[in-house]
């Protein structure tokens, strides 16, 4: 690409599930899409790689579903949860969507098919393409301004979307710009992740483990590996040197079953780690032209399973916003009305699971409350079901 600006209909930036998302239903529906990913695929991505059953049903609709499930990913049937002490409560995953069974899969597989899709789709993509700030005009945006390797280029669009994680960049540029610098809050957590050899987690399971301070996932993926993902209070981390081999003996398996499951276990790829600076909600459209998806709009809890969930479902629904918005052919005056619209859409779908999120957090940041709610929903499938799919659509559960 030149250096010059090239014009767009929506230019996205982060290639992740709902940067990808959002460029293929919206390059599908004749939109011009450009999609601008920081990284080269397939690259290692820290997640839980817990793929949940509605997802394939997402997949299915982005015309990527036989090559995810023959990407040699491990079908999950349950979600068990274990208390410090070793106490424990299930999830099926049948109670999920069609297709009843979860996907363990590596980001580097899952993002990295999405993203092919998105060319075929018909959407521009640029790989190692960074976005390094917002072009405004009159309060308005009108497109961002990318880097790749030493060259600098402008790509301008009737819509920006910012879907670069929980970095939330482009919605920073805006902070930065109005207040001369945005000083982010000291990190109270830090995510590691890790591919396992000899986890002795159930090959069918995806096991989640309550400790003091945090929590964290294993489930098996592909290569007969199996994922290690976990939080932690950013005080432990520091009193264990920063070292995650060392946080994961000295705090994660601080749980009954984590210990079990993790005493043999080595590392087969690099750890990775990041700071988290908290859940919920974000700023859906933090200016005309600018709205947010994914883990950029709202960061759901992990151990809810619904993370890579949210982001394929705000994609698609940005796209439903936006395609709507383009084929009404509205002028610069209606942006707000793309905005008005894709908050209301934005909260009907999510608000709910939002709340019931944020009260499960409570508990399962103290170990004896975990307890006492893992013993209390083993009593009762009804009651299980009915919390396990407030996590995904608020739904009432059936039967």
């Amino acid at each position: 690409m030149s250096a010059t600006s090239e014009k767009y209909d929506v230019v996205i930036v982060g290639g992740g599930p709902a940067g990808a998302s959002a460029a293929i239903h919206l390059a599908t529906a004749g939109a011009r899409v450009a999609l601008a990913e920081q990284k080269n695929f397939p690259r290692a991505k820290l997640c839980g790689e817990f793929i949940s059953p509605e997802c394939l049903e997402h997949f299915a609709r982005l015309g990527v579903e036989e090559r995810m499930l023959a990407a040699g990913g491990k079908s999950l049937a349950e979600t068990v949860f274990y208390s410090r002490r070793g106490g424990k409560v299930n999830v099926p995953s049948a109670w999920f969507g069609a297709r009843k069974m979860a996907l363990g899969l590596s980001r580097a597989e899952m993002d990295h098919h999405l993203l092919v899709r998105a060319r075929e789709a018909g959407a521009e993509v640029f790989e190692e393409t960074q976005g390094v700030g917002l072009l405004a005009e009159q309060g308005r945006v009108r497109g961002v301004r990318l880097k790749r390797d030493a060259e600098m280029f402008e790509c301008s669009a009737r819509v920006v979307v910012d879907a670069t994680g929980r970095q939330h960049a482009l919605s920073r540029f805006l902070a930065q710009n109005s207040n001369g610098h945005a000083r982010a809050p000291r990190a109270k957590l830090v995510a590691f992740k890790a591919h396992l050899e000899n986890a002795r987690g159930t090959s069918d399971s995806c096991e989640i483990y309550f400790y003091r301070g945090g929590y964290g996932g294993l489930s098996r993926v592909e290569n007969g590996l199996s994922n290690l993902c976990f939080i932690a209070n950013a005080r432990d981390v520091r009193l264990c040197g920063s070292d995650a081999a060392r946080v994961m003996r000295e705090v994660v398996m601080s749980n009954l079953r984590a210990h079990e499951t993790l005493k043999d276990a080595r590392p087969s790829s690099e750890w990775l780690a990041v700071a988290l600076d908290g859940f919920g909600r974000r700023a859906l459209a933090p200016a005309d032209g600018l709205i947010a998806i994914g883990d950029a709009a709202s960061f759901i809890d992990p151990f809810t399973g619904s993370g890579m969930l949210m982001a394929l479902e705000s994609g698609e629904l940005a796209a439903q916003a936006i395609a709507r918005w383009l084929s009404e052919n509205f002028s610069d005056e209606h942006q707000k009305t793309l905005a008005e619209d894709y908050r209301a859409l934005y909260s009907r779908k999510f608000d709910a699971r939002l709340r019931v999120c944020a009260l499960m957090r409570r508990a399962a940041f103290v170990p004896r409350l975990a307890e006492a709610v893992i013993f209390a929903l083993g009593k009762s499938d009804a009651a299980r079901r009915r919390l396990a799919r407030a996590t995904r659509k608020g739904m009432r559960a059936e039967g």
